[in-house]
């Protein structure tokens, strides 16, 4: 609180960048905090060994001591101290880490004086563990593909979610268009849980029949339909100890519905054809794309279903609603296929990068990663050009790009398919004109009838 009747709550302020440190404390000040200041990591320690400090404005870049180090070293404080993070740079499983620490929040570099007050307030008021994250930025040494990259607020918000979420193990609900990255998000769950050294399972409810769903996800007795020649363990039982992600959980028959909600609540379930009642211990994270409410209205899925598995739900922002992550991701995309390929020349445009930015994505991050992966394909490693994008643009209305992920393809089918959606480009521009055609492309016509053939191109065709 901020009222000068009651004693000053005190407020360490730990920045080694001595204006933005002096802007803190004089805006705390004016507020009627008493303002503790430290310019490195050394300093912030000792000040912390002050039992008056009230609340925390940690830097995560500091020399002598980082902000996750200090968090360690403090962490029995974080309690009765709520820890601010100032963040400058990060990426989402520092992120994670950091709330797992059990930082309040954050406020990002450049920040706004009213946002810093309120969140401020907001600590001091409920002086409550929360989270914290660091992802304005990924680091350019992380080629992993599970990174989850994003700076917008929409994003920050769903690593917060992430962080709040490693400790416990209630059921999430994670919804979002299709390709925006529903599995990753149940992958960083499992992994900065207390369950992440069990084993993730995975299951697509809309791969299988009913039939076979139900045996795939609770097992079967031998002889319990024809073709069970032995007992099978399903997925939940394989899954014991840890996490089964349920994705396209939209599609499950409603008889299903009925016996996934019977684990939901006893942890119970039996075998198809057996009497043997199977405890399992497991989380259970579900993903779609439908509307669920709606499909309650139509009475296709179980509101009492519904109510159990979304207890937290994360909503994904489709990518054309965090255009600021674009260039983000695109990075990220080139930086992985260049290391995989051995291509270290290879970049986007400044261009490029800018076209990226402008397109609407309906296929969201699947169809970018995609793009880029022919792309770079057809500039062999080099310079990614606008023109090495343009021709592999599906417009709205068009077919889909095919969804099938880039981790799954050779470089050898990445540039058969991008040399067919050129070729098909070049004919649709030319009017099926070959000579046109063939000319636009730098071929002779004997190489593009014998590329006509070989990708089974047709007039009116889906690609052209």
């Amino acid at each position: 609180m901020t009222s000068k009747s009651l004693p000053p709550v005190t407020i360490l302020v730990a920045d080694d960048d001595p204006t933005i440190r002096g802007n803190l404390a004089l805006l705390l000040a004016s507020e009627g905090y008493r303002v503790l200041e430290a310019a490195d990591g050394r300093q912030a320690a000792e000040r912390l060994g002050d039992r008056a400090v009230s609340l925390v404005l940690l830097d995560l870049k500091m020399p002598g001591a980082g902000g996750l180090e200090l968090l360690r070293e403090f962490q029995d404080r974080l309690e009765e101290t709520p820890v601010i993070v100032i963040t400058a740079f990060g990426g989402s499983q520092a992120a994670i880490e950091a709330m797992k620490l059990g930082a309040y929040d954050y406020i990002t570099k450049p920040f706004d004086l009213d946002e810093v007050l309120f969140t401020v307030r907001r600590a001091l008021t409920q002086q409550a563990l929360a989270a914290q994250v660091r992802a304005l930025a990924v680091e350019r040494t992380d080629d992993s593909d599970e990174e989850l990259i994003g700076r917008t607020p929409a994003m920050l918000q769903v690593f917060k979610t992430i962080g709040r979420l490693s400790t416990t193990r209630e059921p999430v609900l994670i919804l979002g268009e299709s390709g925006t990255g529903k599995e990753r998000i149940a992958n960083a769950i499992h992994g900065n849980s207390p369950r992440a050294d069990r084993p993730l399972i995975k299951v697509n409810s809309a791969a299988l029949s009913p039939t076979l769903l139900e045996s795939e996800l609770f097992g079967h007795e031998r002889g319990s339909f024809t073709g069970a020649v032995a007992r099978r363990i399903g997925r939940f039982e394989q899954a014991q100890g840890g996490t089964i992600f349920l994705d396209e959980i939209g599609d499950l028959d409603i008889d299903l519905q009925a016996k996934l909600l019977r684990v939901l609540q006893t942890g119970e379930f039996e075998r198809v054809g057996g009497n043997e009642t199977v405890v399992a211990d497991v989380r259970v994270i579900s993903a779609t794309n439908c509307d669920l409410r709606s499909l309650i209205a139509e009475q296709k899925f179980r509101e009492d279903l519904y109510y159990r598995l979304n207890v937290v739900s994360i909503e994904l922002p489709p990518l054309r609603e965090r255009r600021d992550d674009i260039p983000l991701l695109a990075e990220h995309v080139v930086a992985r296929l260049a290391n995989k390929y051995g291509w270290p020349q290879l970049a986007l445009s400044p261009e490029a990068m800018d076209w990226l930015s402008a397109q609407p994505w309906p296929g969201n991050v699947r169809e970018l990663q995609n793009v880029l992966a022919r792309a770079a394909a057809l500039a062999r490693g080099r310079l990614i050009l606008i023109d090495d994008l343009k021709p592999l643009w599906h417009l709205p209305g068009d077919a889909a790009p095919a969804a099938r992920p880039i981790e799954s393809m050779s470089l050898r089918e990445i540039l058969a398919e991008t040399e067919r959606r050129v070729i098909a480009e070049a004919l649709q521009q030319a009017s099926w004109n070959r000579t046109r055609a063939a000319q636009s492309l730098g071929i002779s016509r004997r190489q593009l009838f014998d590329k006509i053939r070989q990708y089974d191109l047709q007039p009116g065709g889906p690609d052209a």
